[in-house]
């Protein structure tokens, strides 16, 4: 439970401000920390919701140590929730830091919704956190583990079920907890824990166990079928008194069902409490209630009730060695399981009631019979659980005191002539009865002393109550032979600022015991004195207590002194004044109370039974010395026994015996005087040589002790060290693997966006590339029907020429003017098809200058970002673009390859028409056709110039490349021509 009180809560809260208003939506907050994720109840959407949902994650205090060194975030999503189409939309989100996070209350904060969807509007959230200790774990860490199922496994498998699966409901309707599948419960059952004593309790409590300054409080807790079940706490843990309680649970089950639970849920763990920590704990077996084929709960209650032994936590975690069985602490359990038919007859004996409306009844006074034989079974055998019926056995209060008796030494009380008084001295060994008629023997063992007690309450001083009391002194001590309480009286008033002393208020014990018990006892149970205010018309008030530490008086200086018997005797006595504490409230001291004890020993007593009876003239050793009597005779014959010369001679020697045997007794008293007082200096210069010893051992254990210390000290600083500098190397390494890791994905998303953007440029110039091809087999469609049509001339022509021959010459003339408009009608088509390819040429300049500014720009980005991927995706890039220029300078090869056979061709056919023009045409005519062809060759020739410039502009032709030599080897060629023609 100790290691539960480091449990914290991290809880968060929210509240929003300046979100638009949507009617139809609704607002959910999502926070994600530690793997798990927590939401937060729908809300309505208006421009301040109200989150009325707290999210909380449990975790310890080295968890919350790590998420601290780890720098954890805890991230906040805000959703738009859509009822109708249960859509979810991400508005925005915060990012926490755990560091911030105090124990201490704290102001929340706003933070703006980082991403925030509401561009318009600026979205905050005001968060509040705290951290809390989760008062919950608590008493969650007090419930029993789960153990297997044992006897109830098979018989739960073959009815069908599972025993895990069994678990109790709660029926609000009926009252009670119902066990098992609904079909099958049809029986009514009260389950009952009784907690009615405890012993030995203070062996719970370790020496390096802190308590409360204050009173402490203790208590017992457990947990029946999920409900926590406490008792009255109790202050006294040596003399525990607290009124036994009884918690009823109603159950509806059946018996093989109930019994498959019990199996399962083996052991009931009771624990000792102090505020929220377990002192102790004792586990009560239950499969032991109900067994197979058991019909005795049909006739009568079963019940397990004995004293179990209360286990402290670090004996169970480190299993240490137990102690001895009248030595170890326990508590007094009974658990009762009865059908509520029962139950109900069994209401007024057992003075119990089991509401029927509650599932749950915590009974304030439990049966005094059931209490008592409780008791009684502990002290025989406190470990031993018995396992039996409900019983009818009671006890009384004498019973209970003689029980008592027994458990402690066997001791007596000085028999009194009143309450108190001054009392008489009873012959050692001998007891009190309460038995007028039988006689009580009591075995008083070898190595026991006998001790008479007394203790003088003097005087009642220093009152600070408000009004004037009748005081009177009550206190009770089991350990001299009785459990009743001892009073002063008559009472007497006191007031404030006066000393009152204390009538009647001396009182003596006779007992005996061992000096070893006697030491652990007055050490172990301090004298708890009541001070009582007695009123007549009201009842007796308790004011307050003063705790009498008799270990005091084994302290003080010894005393010898001869005893009646003649035998030496030691004393000690003490005289203290101490204060009486306020029973109720803060415990402040209210008077101050003097008193004087004494402790006498008047050495070994001998093995013997005493007899006890009413009489108090009894011989100390139980004997009576019995003189026989002889027969009596008549006066006139025989003279008196006393006068007769023989008595008076025995009885004088008898005399001189006595005298000579006190003689003997007194010098062997001295003699024992000299050799005792040899032997106390003999012992006292010991134990002088002793104390020598142990000084200096303990002076060089102090030395060790330090050096130890020292050594810790430095083993624990440099373990403090080591742990700080392992974390900042944790922390180091954890920035260096996150910088590493944005650092990648950076690099990551630049390749990606770099890889897009040369996919979608490829993708633009492959568009163009289709584009101009489209335009190609265009043209090359207009260029075929031209020379379809060119065709059809030559043919015309051919069927002219054979017609000419045959014909007219007028007609031949009719035909050549014909044949002259057609030759101006194909050369305006020649002169437009070759501005179209002038035109195309155009653009292909423009997409390669494009082209050639599109890779001189991804050779910029592949050199500055992708180095060695990028330089592989330019060589493709290049490899396909020389593929393509290749494919390019085919095209425009060949292109240029069928103009010239075009033009040639043409001019062929030119120059034949010119000759047949010619014959009959003068020279005029001739000189301004030469003329015309001039101007056409310097067309032509200014056009190759033009091609070649814009070729070499582009940057992607040099003059070493064929087209561009073709082109001057045509140029040359013209230009030769021209010259020529010239």
């Amino acid at each position: 439970i100790q290691s539960q009180i480091s449990q914290i809560m991290l809880l968060l809260s929210f509240t929003g401000r300046y979100f638009p208003k949507r009617p139809k939506r609704l607002l959910i907050v999502e926070a994600k920390f530690d793997g798990e994720q927590l939401a937060t109840d729908p809300v309505e959407h208006t421009d301040q919701p109200e989150f009325a949902t707290e999210l909380a994650w449990e975790l310890d205090r080295k968890a919350l140590h790590q998420h601290r060194l780890q720098r954890t975030p805890i991230k906040l999503q805000c959703f738009v929730l859509d009822p109708v189409s249960s859509s979810k939309e991400n508005i925005g989100y915060i990012v926490l830091d755990l560091r911030a996070a105090q124990e201490k209350k704290q102001a929340p904060k706003w933070y703006p919704l980082l991403n925030n969807k509401y561009i318009k509007f600026k979205s905050e959230i005001q968060v509040g956190v705290v951290l809390e200790t989760d008062s919950k774990a608590l008493v969650d860490g007090f419930k029993a583990k789960e153990a297997p199922p044992r006897e109830g496994k098979a018989s739960a498998l073959l009815s069908g079920l599972d025993p895990k699966s069994i678990v109790p409901v709660l029926n609000k309707e009926e009252g009670c907890h119902q066990i098992g599948p609904a079909e099958h419960c049809r029986d009514y059952f009260v389950l009952s824990v009784t907690v009615a004593f405890a012993t030995q309790l203070e062996q719970l409590v370790p020496t390096t166990m802190k308590l409360p300054e204050r009173q402490p409080e203790f208590f017992f807790y457990y947990s029946l079928l999920g409900n926590d079940v406490t008792n009255e706490p109790f202050t006294d843990l040596i003399n525990p008194n607290f009124e036994p309680e009884r918690a009823s649970v109603r159950i509806r089950s059946t018996v093989d069902v109930l019994q498959v639970y019990l199996c399962a849920q083996s052991k009931l763990q009771i624990h000792l409490c102090c505020g929220d920590q377990s002192l102790g704990s004792s586990e009560i077996p239950l499969s032991g209630l109900l067994k197979k084929g058991n019909v005795e709960i049909d006739q009568h209650p079963v019940v397990i009730e004995g004293a179990f032994v209360l286990v402290p936590p670090n004996r169970a975690k480190h299993k240490l060695p137990q102690l001895p069985l009248d030595m170890a602490p326990t508590v007094g359990v009974s658990v009762i399981l009865q059908r509520e038919s029962l139950s109900a007859q069994l209401v007024v004996p057992l003075n119990a009631s089991t509401g029927p409306n509650q599932p749950q009844e915590k009974v304030l006074s439990a049966t005094k019979g059931k209490t008592e034989t409780l008791q009684q079974r502990s002290q025989n055998a406190p470990s031993q659980v018995n396992h039996s019926s409900s019983t009818q056995d009671e006890a009384t209060e004498s019973d209970v005191e003689s029980l008592k008796f027994e458990k402690g030494m066997k001791v007596k009380k000085k028999a009194d002539n009143g309450p108190v008084g001054a009392c008489q001295p009873n012959p050692v060994g001998a007891s009190s009865s309460s038995e007028p008629v039988s006689a009580q023997k009591i075995l008083i063992p070898a190595a026991s002393h006998h001790f008479c007690f007394s203790i003088d309450l003097r005087s009642i001083r220093g009152l600070e109550v408000g009004f004037p009391i009748n005081c009177i002194l009550r206190y009770s001590y089991p350990f001299f032979g009785s459990a009743a309480p001892i009073m002063t009286s008559p009472p007497v008033e006191v007031r404030k600022n006066m000393e009152v002393f204390l009538p009647q208020s001396y009182c003596a014990f006779d007992f005996a015991t061992i000096p070893h018990q006697l030491q652990d006892t007055f050490l172990r149970l301090p004298l708890l004195v009541e001070l009582w205010h007695k009123d007549k018309t009201s009842k007796d008030l308790l004011l307050g207590v003063a705790r009498l530490q008799l270990s005091n008086v084994l302290a003080s200086e010894k005393t010898r002194f001869l005893g009646g018997n003649g035998k030496q005797c030691w004393r000690q006595t003490y005289n203290e004044t101490v204060s009486v504490t306020a029973a109720q409230g803060s415990g402040s001291r209210i008077a101050d109370l003097s008193y004087a004890i004494t402790l006498e020993d008047h050495g070994l007593v001998k093995t013997q039974e005493v007899l006890v009876s009413d009489s108090s003239q009894c011989v100390g050793a139980g004997q009576q010395r019995h003189v026989p009597h002889a027969q009596p005779r008549a006066p006139e014959k025989h003279p008196e026994p006393r006068e007769t010369l023989e008595y008076k001679a025995a009885l004088e020697l008898e005399m001189w015996k006595e005298m000579q045997e006190d003689i003997f007794e007194n010098q062997l008293k001295k003699k024992e005087m000299v050799h005792m007082q040899v032997l106390a200096e003999e012992w006292k210069k010991r134990e002088r040589e002793r104390e020598a010893l142990v000084k200096k051992k303990v002076a060089e254990y102090t030395v060790l002790e330090e050096q130890l210390q020292k050594t810790l000290r430095d083993l624990d600083k440099r373990e403090r060290q080591l742990f700080s500098a392992e974390s900042e190397l944790q922390t180091v390494k954890k920035e260096l693997q996150a910088e590493h890791e944005r650092k990648l994905q950076e690099l990551q998303d630049s390749v990606r966006r770099a890889r897009e953007e040369c996919a979608h440029q490829v993708e633009l110039e492959r568009s163009k590339i289709k584009q101009l091809e489209e335009d190609k087999l265009r043209l090359q469609q207009q260029l075929n029907e031209a020379e379809n049509k060119h065709k059809i001339l030559e043919k015309e022509f051919q069927q002219y020429k054979d017609q000419q021959s045959s014909k007219p010459e007028i007609k031949l003339q009719s035909e050549i003017n014909l044949l002259t408009l057609e030759k101006v009608e194909l050369e305006r088509k020649l002169e437009s098809a070759t501005k179209s390819k002038l035109h195309y040429k155009q653009q292909w300049t423009r997409a390669l200058k494009e082209l050639a500014r599109i890779k001189q720009r991804e050779q910029e980005n592949a050199v500055a970002h992708l180095k060695k991927q990028q330089q592989e995706l330019e060589h493709m890039r290049l490899r396909y673009l020389a593929a393509e220029e290749k494919e390019l300078e085919k095209t425009d090869r060949q292109e240029l390859e069928d103009i010239r056979n075009e033009l040639n061709r043409l001019k062929q056919q030119e120059e034949e028409r010119k000759q047949l023009q010619d014959v009959g045409d003068n020279s005029a005519g001739r000189v301004s056709n030469s003329r015309k062809l001039n101007e056409n060759m310097d067309d032509y020739l200014s056009r190759l110039i033009e091609e070649r410039d814009t070729l070499l502009r582009t940057g992607v032709y040099n003059h070493e490349d064929h087209i561009v030599s073709e082109l001057d080897r045509q140029i040359r060629e013209a230009i030769a021509k021209r010259n020529i023609t010239k």
